[in-house]
Parts: structure tokens; C-alpha cells; sequence
């Protein structure tokens, strides 16, 4: 991200969400960003991740600027090179497990690679549920099929806001492993917001939001 800026309203009503922001993370590492309520880490995640335009700045993926991209080339490079994970999980009611992580592919016109769904339902721990649909399954289940939709399309960034938020301690510590083992395991670029500082303890590196700005607290944790 380089000078990044977002403004919402006018005049009195006017709001400086996200403040000439600028910083990068390498290929593999996995950062966590906290702020209380209303700071700007769920606008400077919507803008990483082109779901929000920036009023000014870049953001770079892979050298990609996004922002310079027009929409539909925008929606597709997105849907290839980024996946998002919400507290809300957003699953498809009628599809099961195994459907709803492949259903990105599917949206690209590419076939599933039969070993890494296997790959993916076995990391997960969902390979006797791949036949359940969400609405058969725990909360913490379905944040599970959530970051392996997130997963399939092997994004190089991954970007997660509040992905515990709904959850208990049990499936919030599950949910981290698996985002750890993402940015290890498969050398993606991990970008969590939380409100937990407990679970900043598993990133290599943690920023925090304040009036739309951001600062790294501490560098890379060893």
C-alpha cells in the first residue's frame, strides 16, 4: 500500500477513514491488525482487497496496482489472487461442504484438482462433513468450509476480518491454526483483523489502527 486514502461524506459529515497509509508485507508472512471499533481496519482491509476504491494511493499486489484496473478485470483478478474471510461466513445454504469450497473455481471455469480438495477438506478436518450442508453444521464448522473457499484458488493474499469474532476460544484457536498453517504451509500472504490481542500472538507481525492511520507495534515477533 503506498499513500492510501479513504474519505467518506462532506463537509461536518465528512470522515477520514483511511489516512495516507502506506506499508507492504512479503510473500508467506502473516500479520494481524487491531483497533477498537470505528478506527478504519475494516475500510483499509475493503480497500487491500478492491472492494472499497481508495480516493488516492496504490495498492500493489504482485505488482498489480488494482486501482488501476477497470471493474470486471478488477472482480477477476481479485476472485484469482485474493481470498476473503468474514465473520459472517457467507455460505451458500443449498450447496454442501465440498461444493461451497470449490464454488470459486467453478466461477473461474476451472475443473477442482480432486488431491487438493482432498488436501484441503483433510487440513480442515471436514472430510466426513463434505456431504453436510452449512446449515447441518457448527459455527466453527462453517468458518472451517469458509477459509477453504478462501484457500482453493491458492490466493496470494489472504484477507481475514474477524474470522473468530462469532466463534468460541476452542474454534477461535482452530480457525488461527489453520490461517498460520495457510502462511507457512502454503507461503501466502495472511492479513487478519481481530479485536482479541490474545490471538495476535501467532503473527509475525501486528499493526494497529487509530484514526484511519496505522502503526506496527513492535516489528516481526519471533
Amino acid at each position: 500500500m503506498d499513500n492510501l486514502r479513504k474519505v467518506y461524506g462532506n463537509g461536518e459529515n465528512r470522515v477520514e477513514a483511511v489516512k495516507g497509509v502506506s506499508f507492504s508485507m512479503q510473500k508467506g508472512e502473516f500479520g494481524a491488525v487491531v483497533g477498537v471499533s470505528g478506527s478504519g481496519k475494516s475500510t483499509l482491509l475493503n480497500c487491500i482487497g478492491g472492494l472499497d476504491d481508495a480516493d488516492s494511493g496504490k495498492v500493489l499486489i504482485n505488482g498489480e496496482d488494482i486501482f488501476s484496473m477497470g471493474e470486471n478485470e478488477r472482480t477477476v483478478f481479485r476472485r484469482q489472487n485474493i481470498g476473503f474471510i468474514f465473520q459472517s461466513f457467507h455460505l451458500i445454504p443449498e450447496l454442501d461442504v465440498e461444493q461451497n469450497i470449490i464454488f470459486p473455481l467453478l466461477l473461474d471455469y476451472r475443473k477442482p484438482d480432486k488431491e487438493r480438495v482432498e488436501e484441503i477438506l483433510e487440513v480442515l478436518g471436514l472430510q466426513n462433513r463434505r456431504k453436510h450442508l452449512p446449515g447441518q453444521l457448527s459455527g466453527g464448522q462453517q468458518q472451517r468450509v469458509a477459509i477453504g473457499r478462501a484457500l482453493i484458488m491458492r490466493p496470494a493474499l489472504v484477507l481475514a476480518d474477524e474470522p473468530t469474532g462469532n466463534l468460541d476460544s476452542q474454534s477461535s484457536r482452530d480457525v488461527m491454526d489453520l490461517l498460520c498453517k495457510a502462511s507457512r504451509h502454503y507461503r501466502q500472504t495472511v492479513l487478519m483483523i481481530t479485536h482479541n490481542m490474545n490471538l495476535t500472538s501467532m503473527a509475525d507481525r501486528v499493526f494497529r489502527v487509530a484514526d484511519g492511520t496505522l502503526e506496527e507495534l513492535g516489528g516481526v515477533q519471533q
